[in-house]
């Protein structure tokens, strides 16, 4: 039986942490490094060329889909699996077209995370934990290519997902808090939040806050009233 090599590169410990016991004791899976951010994982990706990489969309630095389109210009042989805690259709393809290989949510249970480590390290591609064939992934990279009109910018280059704590900005935007509120929610300057709003517009393509809340309520990353 072949060794699946694992890196998995987070930037939350608990997560990290998490995957990680999901496959220490499996016989045919061996950890060989961990990262807390773009840059350092891509660095032990290209020292130890693993069999799979576990890779957060959202990093610090160069996030997931970065890192993943650097492994794919260098050829390396390493296969990405790419786990992210908001889902949406959009991530879904920015993912797919920047070369990752399996993609899902960090509530996946483990014996799901560990049968999709092994299927991407066969040759599968897994999304949403459906395996699909090489004519199935090309059809969905041609749809990709057709959707970038849609997007604000090229889904490999400048896609950007939002951060944990621009996410928690969007959601309290999403409620009709102020910055001032938001500040003394989240306990950061009212400056700050300015400063993480237009970040928000930014990513996301938007010119303000109803905008901004529309995007975020059809993807399902809020509820109103919540």
């Amino acid at each position: 039986m072949e060794e699946i090599t694992v890196i998995v590169i987070d930037d939350h410990p608990l997560i990290r942490q998490g995957v990680i016991d999901s496959i220490w004791l499996e016989q045919d899976m061996r950890i060989v490094g961990e990262a807390a951010s773009g840059e350092e994982g891509l660095k032990l990706v290209q020292q130890i060329k693993p069999k799979v990489a576990i890779i957060d969309i959202n990093l610090p630095g160069l996030n997931g889909l970065q890192v993943t389109k650097q492994i794919i210009s260098e050829k390396i042989p390493t296969r990405v699996l790419m786990i992210t805690a908001y889902d949406d259709s959009e991530q879904r393809i920015s993912a797919l077209h920047a070369g990752a290989t399996a993609y899902t949510t960090k509530d996946v249970a483990p014996e799901m995370l560990v049968q999709m480590i092994r299927a991407i390290a066969s040759g599968q591609y897994l999304f949403n934990q459906q395996s699909e064939g090489d004519a199935e992934k090309d059809q969905k990279i041609n749809i990709a290519n057709r959707r970038k009109t849609l997007l604000s910018s090229d889904l490999t280059g400048s896609y950007q997902p939002l951060s944990r704590r621009e996410m928690e900005v969007l959601t309290y935007v999403s409620q009709g808090l102020s910055n001032k509120e938001i500040g003394l929610a989240l306990q950061i300057s009212e400056q700050t939040v300015k400063n993480h709003i237009t970040a928000i517009f930014n990513k996301l393509g938007v010119n303000d806050r109803t905008q901004a809340t529309l995007y975020a309520l059809q993807r399902g990353w809020v509820r109103l009233g919540k």
